[in-house]
């Protein structure tokens, strides 16, 4: 279930500067909005604006936001309504292309297919890995499945594994795992309280930004030995 292949390919001709470093992205809140948080604001459901940042165990999180759908009679058909009328962050389809020039794009993310993939299209189709729902014939969201437990981290380790350096980013407590077991992390965007609490890695704002930030994680691996 991956958006597609591209994201992998060792080709050099689009720009010289092509690394064949790992870029490895969370999805909401870096390249897209909450989806949650649009659902709210669509169906008038407070409660359901919590998001990662504000609890970091995401089984509880889930837990937690399919006992209010349920209560609440929401169901497939109210996301992909909010999904429909959302478009990527401002800039984030050009950030995407930037980092394919110069590394391979995959995003990590706690979202679903059943969420993501659309993103996927108006991003242009980097690589997705994430988890996936069960949904009933009435549109009835009656569960979820996490593809693993503290899955960004494990796909961080096994790229590594596989000889790749990487370059994380995120915006939530989720995704600073990942960070950590990256060869360099990045917090986007994040909460002040996130960024408290993990001064070991650089905050950055906007795209320039980051992307300022991506060329100097890339120097400083170089530097360190970590290009494979």
């Amino acid at each position: 279930m991956i958006a597609s292949s591209r994201a992998f390919s060792v080709t050099t001709s689009s720009s010289s500067l092509f690394t064949g470093k790992l870029a490895c992205l969370d999805l909401e809140g870096v390249l897209i909005p909450e989806v949650w948080v649009n659902l709210a604001d669509r169906v008038g459901v407070e409660a359901l604006k919590r998001t990662t940042r504000d609890e970091p165990d995401y089984n509880k999180l889930m837990r937690y936001r399919l006992d209010i759908m349920n209560k609440e009679g929401l169901g497939m058909a109210d996301i992909n309504a909010a999904i429909e009328s959302m478009e990527p962050l401002p800039g984030a389809v050009d950030m995407v292309a930037w980092l394919r020039e110069r590394f391979q794009v995959v995003i990590l993310s706690d979202t679903f297919y059943e969420f993501g993939m659309p993103f996927m299209k108006k991003l242009n189709s980097p690589t997705l890995f994430c988890h996936r729902l069960s949904v009933d014939p009435n549109g009835k969201i009656t569960d979820f499945h996490m593809r693993q437990q503290d899955p960004k981290r494990k796909s961080i380790s096994a790229f590594r594994l596989m000889n790749y350096t990487t370059i994380a980013t995120g915006d939530s407590y989720n995704d600073t795992t990942m960070l950590a077991a990256a060869d360099a992390g990045i917090l986007f965007d994040a909460a002040q309280t996130v960024i408290d609490e993990f001064p070991q890695f650089p905050a950055v704002f906007g795209y320039e930004a980051l992307k300022e930030e991506f060329m100097k994680a890339h120097d400083k691996t170089e530097v360190a030995g970590c290009y494979k």
